[in-house]
C-alpha cells in the first residue's frame, strides 16, 4: 500500500545561505498537496528537494530524509535519474523541447529509459496524452513542433511528457502561471483527475487556486513550514497567526 512521501528534518542550501530549515511533513498518497507562501520562502526549493532537482544547482546541497512509499530518495548510492522519473515535474512556464515533435517531446523521457520498441512507445504516448487531457487536440498533428502549440497545450504537453514515464508523483511549479483563465481551468481539472493515479504537490500564488484543488495545504514563511492542514482548515481556521496574516493578505 502506498503511504506517500514522509519528508523528515529537512533543510537545504545554495552555498552559505540555508533556505530551508527543518522542514517535516507527511505528503498523503491520492491527493492534492499545495504549497503557498510569499515570494523567496523556500516554496519552490522544497519541491526540487523532494527529487533531487535542488542539488543539479552548482553550490546546492539538502540535508535530511524524504521517504517515498518508504525508500529514503536520499540514501546512499541511489541514482538521482531514476528519483526524477517517480517524482515527475512540471514547471512554471511550458518548456517544450522547441526542435522536437509533439510526440517526440512525450516519448523523449521513455526512449532515455531505454523503450525502443515503435508500438510501446505509440501506446504510452497517446496514453500519456490522454491523461494530460490532450490526446484530442494534438492525435491529428503529433509531428508537428510541440512549439506550434498553445501556451495552455504547451503545458499540458509538459505534463504527458512527465507522465509518460510513470512516476508516483508529479510536482507542479506553479503550473498554471503564465496561462490565461481558461487554459488555467482546464490545468486545474487535469490535476483534480490526476489524482486518482498519483500524488499531485503544486507550488501556487494563488491562493483560490491552492482552495479549489488541494486537499491539504503547507504555508511557508522564511524557508520554515509554519503550518500543515486539510485545505479548509488552513483556509478558515489557521492556527498560526502568521499563516492568517499571509491569507487575509497583511503581507506577502
Amino acid at each position: 500500500m502506498a503511504d506517500g512521501i514522509r519528508v523528515l528534518s529537512l533543510s537545504a542550501w545554495f552555498g552559505s545561505q540555508r533556505v530551508l530549515r527543518n522542514v517535516f511533513v507527511n505528503i498523503a498518497p491520492n491527493e492534492v498537496t499545495a504549497i503557498i507562501g510569499p515570494s523567496g520562502c523556500g516554496k519552490s526549493t522544497f519541491i526540487r528537494c523532494l527529487n533531487r532537482m535542488h542539488e543539479v544547482v552548482p553550490g546546492a546541497r539538502a540535508d535530511g530524509r524524504v521517504l517515498l512509499n518508504g525508500e529514503d530518495v536520499y540514501a546512499p548510492g541511489t541514482d538521482p535519474v531514476t528519483i526524477r522519473r517517480r517524482i515527475g515535474m512540471v514547471f512554471q512556464k511550458p518548456n517544450p523541447f522547441p526542435t522536437m515533435s509533439v510526440f517526440d517531446n512525450v516519448a523523449a523521457g521513455l526512449r532515455l529509459a531505454g523503450v525502443r520498441n515503435r508500438a510501446a512507445l505509440h501506446e504510452a504516448v497517446e496514453r500519456a496524452l490522454g491523461q494530460a487531457a490532450l490526446w484530442d487536440e494534438v492525435k491529428d498533428s503529433l509531428g508537428k513542433s510541440g512549439a506550434s502549440l498553445s501556451g495552455g497545450q504547451q503545458q499540458r504537453l509538459c505534463i504527458a511528457r512527465a507522465l509518460a514515464v510513470g512516476p508516483e508523483v508529479l510536482l507542479m511549479d506553479e503550473p498554471s502561471s503564465a496561462l490565461d483563465p481558461i487554459a488555467t481551468a482546464k490545468i486545474e481539472e487535469l490535476i483534480l483527475e490526476l489524482k486518482k493515479d498519483l500524488m499531485v504537490v503544486i507550488v501556487t500564488h494563488n491562493m483560490q487556486q491552492a482552495a479549489r484543488v488541494a486537499d491539504a495545504t503547507g504555508f511557508f514563511l522564511l524557508g520554515e513550514l509554519v503550518e500543515f492542514a486539510r485545505t479548509r482548515e488552513i483556509f478558515t481556521s489557521p492556527r498560526d497567526k502568521r499563516t492568517e496574516d499571509y491569507i487575509t493578505g497583511r503581507f506577502g
